[in-house]
């Protein structure tokens, strides 16, 4: 059974694993054993509520309850760029205008922007290719609006996530080509590597402060403005489904689209509801659907997939499911259709 938990400092063999399996463009897993240590060290002290919410970030992994093998990783960032500044573009139109030349144009522009900061981030979403089956990947993404559903207060109204943009096999970025490298004069993934390690300073120091006309970058450049890598495209439509929309912000390097939503208004979060556990073996002959189901438990939060039948004012478990949990029969759980064309 795949079951998601907070992570926890014996993880990192796995995550380091993880990391070198997710190449260029996943900038928060970065292959840095010293790093990712200290992502691990802020998740815990975070799940035990001894850091402000500046410093507060949450990490689970995917774990195979058979093997003890750490299959993916996900994040929740309780509040952005209120410590380290959190960049991206705005995409802007710009008008020149002349009446007495008869003159009107329109130009598309970037703006350097600071303003998400304080939203809650999705972040670190990444499974390991071994794990790509059987609805892993809905699970584990989805798994972070249960936590969201059932802490609302350790996160912002408004919740954002960084798609990953478009680049080649090599790692090569049209957009960082067109426009970065003018101001870096190193790689895309050094770049994108720095940032993953903490070190931003450089963003601010470096990047043009003026609005960049977009016409003047090259043709390649402009075309993936706002553009997914295909490796990210599943994980854009599944946020889609769930009520994130594109409002007009890119990653600085690679160009690829910020969503956001308002944390209530997201879909399994809006869903979700709490009802009683039951502990059944085996579970009722009716038809059934998968959900996601999580305990109430902070620091030993769980979520698993349940195929099972629709919840009234109970959901049906079996004895291995509530154990999975840490549940007992009677207590509470949260619950909600694993998809929007699910019932719950």
């Amino acid at each position: 059974m795949m079951i998601i938990r907070p992570i926890a400092h014996s993880d990192l063999p796995g995550l380091m694993n993880l990391a070198r399996s997710a190449g260029v463009g996943l900038t928060s897993l970065p292959v840095n054993e010293e790093r990712l240590s200290r992502r691990i060290s802020r998740s815990v002290l975070s799940f035990a509520g001894e850091l402000d919410r500046a410093d507060q970030g949450y990490v689970f992994v995917l774990e195979d309850s058979e093997t003890g093998q750490v299959g993916g990783i996900c994040a929740l960032e309780a509040a952005v760029g209120l410590k380290e500044p959190w960049y991206n573009y705005r995409v802007g139109t710009i008008v020149h205008a002349s009446d007495e030349l008869g003159v009107y144009s329109r130009h598309e522009t970037l703006f350097l922007s600071n303003d998400h900061t304080g939203y809650s981030e999705l972040c670190t979403l990444f499974l390991h290719p071994d794990f790509r089956a059987n609805r892993n990947g809905g699970l584990l993404s989805k798994s972070r609006f249960l936590f969201l559903a059932q802490f609302p207060q350790l996160f912002g109204k408004t919740v954002v996530a960084e798609m990953r943009g478009v680049s080649d096999a090599d790692g090569r970025s049209p957009f960082w080509e067109g426009l970065g490298r003018h101001f870096f004069s190193i790689d895309f993934a050094q770049a994108d590597y720095l940032t993953g390690v903490g070190q931003k300073a450089f963003v601010a120091e470096l990047m043009p402060k003026h609005p960049v006309y977009v016409d003047f970058l090259p043709a390649d450049a402009q075309a993936v403005i706002g553009k997914t890598h295909d490796n990210t495209r599943p994980a854009v439509a599944m946020l889609e489904s769930e009520g994130f929309r594109y409002e007009g912000y890119v990653d600085i390097f690679d160009a690829g689209p910020t969503v956001q939503a308002y944390t209530s208004e997201i879909r399994a979060v809006k869903e979700s509801r709490t009802v009683t556990a039951r502990v059944l073996d085996p579970l009722p002959e009716e038809e059934r659907c998968h959900y996601l189901v999580s305990n109430q438990s902070l620091t030993g939060f769980r979520v698993i997939l349940a195929e099972a039948p629709a919840p009234t004012h109970e959901f049906c478990l079996t004895p291995e499911q509530a154990q999975a949990l840490n549940v007992q029969e009677g207590e509470h759980v949260r619950v909600v259709a694993l998809s929007p064309k699910e019932k719950a």
